[in-house]
């Protein structure tokens, strides 16, 4: 039998929540989130952050509508094995009001 916990809530509800709340930290969040990207062992981590932060600003099926592509395919773009194109990556940020940047990856001295 399951039980419920009185007050308690989801972690990625929370997760979502704290990412609306606070622009800073969602972009910051995105951030670390992306470099995740790099690492095949890491990628699914950056693709579920990305997700939180289309849940965050707007919902996923908003966030789809406004990237032209379908809520079907964002989910898939966005899942633990997703594989998106740079047209989804960068429709999605457009979508919450974020855009793609670089920046010159630290090394270590020789």
């Amino acid at each position: 039998m399951k039980r419920k916990v009185v007050g308690a809530v989801r972690h990625d509800a929370r997760e979502v929540a704290e990412l609306r709340a606070d622009r800073e930290l969602a972009i910051e969040y995105l951030k670390v989130a992306l470099a995740c990207l790099d690492d095949p062992e890491d990628r699914a981590a950056g693709l579920l952050a990305l997700r939180w932060i289309a849940e965050a600003y707007g919902g996923l099926a908003a966030v789809a509508a406004e990237a032209g592509i379908s809520r079907e395919a964002l989910y898939r773009a966005l899942s633990p094995n997703g594989n998106p194109t740079l047209r989804t990556l960068l429709a999605v940020l457009k979508a919450v009001g974020m855009r793609l940047s670089v920046e010159p990856e630290e090394r270590a001295a020789a």
